[in-house]
């Protein structure tokens, strides 16, 4: 499997470029939806009690738990970061090590915060083509440390959809959990896109969550048309005891919080959540088809959730590049991350790849995905 290159902080196109309405570089990029947008401005209304204690943060929690089926804590964040850093800093103690894909979020983008937040917990990034892990090395690896002498291990950290767009079935996750429990680690889950996994796989969302064995979830919104605030879920009570500490000591308790929470009903009360990450996931899809059609491409990763991965041609990326195109150099010097949004439409996808074909040389691409 090809490898990262310099991370997506330094592989952009720099803002002189011509400006584009939309584009393919992060589904953060994207605006608020409607209904997200809405819901907020109807609760910038009068004086309304702080710190959660507020009728918009109980109605987002129990949407939350409908969602799921199960009546679980729910707590919100500011961000992403903060949701990973903090489940995992319930589930650690600083003389503890958490497995995760050596491509996760937590060990490339979030600049040590899980090892700040829990006191030092070391992550052990560990190998999976596409973006995902085995269970045969989760079991390796936890029984593998040197004891005393080494960090033990005490949490699995997995990502749904992963890093590299792709999806765990339920039946993987389960089995992951399984062989994590065994060996007495926690199961969090990154589920900064799992609304995305939830209309690839066309599953309720507690199979792939509390019932396929996972203790704590980042459960993501930003990413699918949110303002700010994810939400920690906690399934296994013992990880919630003084989260809520946890959380005012980060600085991740918003003293609004009406405003964090509502954007969750936005997105809840009527399915935008899924609507919209079902509409993002089948952009991508096209968008996948039409550039393995393409000479000079090659896909890296099946595209199962709204990222695709694709494999062009440096001087085809840096004339994209130069017409206003933003998107990533995910991996290696030529492997591209195009990431749709709620918003994404087929001008996009039309323009990009009309912008591309006259780009490439004559004849048909490889269109295959890359065996890792």
């Amino acid at each position: 499997m090809p490898k990262p290159g310099l991370g997506p902080l330094h592989r952009d196109v720099t803002d002189s470029s011509p400006r584009r309405p939309r584009h393919f570089a992060s589904d953060n990029n994207s605006g608020i939806c409607p209904e997200a947008l809405n819901a907020v401005l109807t609760a910038n209304s009068g004086h309304i009690t702080g710190y959660g204690d507020d009728p918009w943060t109980t109605q987002a929690c129990r949407l939350i738990r409908d969602l799921l089926e199960t009546d679980a804590q729910v707590f919100f964040v500011f961000n992403g970061t903060a949701a990973n850093a903090l489940s995992l800093s319930a589930a650690c103690r600083p003389y503890h090590a958490v497995l995760c894909h050596e491509f996760a979020h937590i060990q490339h983008d979030e600049c040590g915060a899980p090892e700040f937040f829990s006191g030092g917990a070391k992550l052990l990034p560990l190998p999976g083509d596409h973006g995902k892990l085995r269970p045969e090395v989760i079991a390796k690896t936890a029984t593998s440390h040197f004891p005393l002498h080494s960090s033990k291990p005490a949490a699995l950290s997995l990502t749904q959809a992963t890093e590299c767009g792709t999806v765990y079935t339920p039946a993987e996750l389960s089995e992951l959990s399984e062989t994590a429990h065994a060996h007495g680690l926690r199961v969090h889950l990154d589920g900064a896109r799992l609304a995305n996994a939830v209309a690839s796989l066309g599953v309720p969302p507690k199979d792939i969550t509390w019932r396929a064995g996972i203790d704590i979830l980042s459960l993501g919104a930003t990413k699918n048309g949110g303002l700010f605030g994810e939400a920690i879920v906690v399934f296994d009570r013992e990880l919630g005891r003084e989260l809520d500490y946890r959380i005012k000591q980060s600085g991740q308790l918003a003293s609004k919080m009406r405003f964090l929470a509502a954007p969750w009903i936005g997105l809840l009360a009527d399915g935008a959540w899924l609507r919209y990450a079902t509409h993002a996931n089948t952009m991508a899809r096209r968008l996948s088809e039409r550039l393995s059609r393409l000479p000079g491409t090659r896909l890296l990763h099946p595209t199962e959730a709204n990222g695709v991965f694709v494999e062009l041609p440096g001087p085809a990326i840096r004339a994209l590049h130069a017409r206003g195109w933003h998107f990533y150099v995910f991996e290696g010097e030529t492997g591209c991350r195009l990431m749709c949004s709620w918003d994404t439409t087929e001008d996009d996808l039309n323009a990009f790849v009309a912008d591309l074909q006259s780009l490439l040389p004559e004849g048909r691409g490889v269109g295959e995905v890359g065996s890792g």
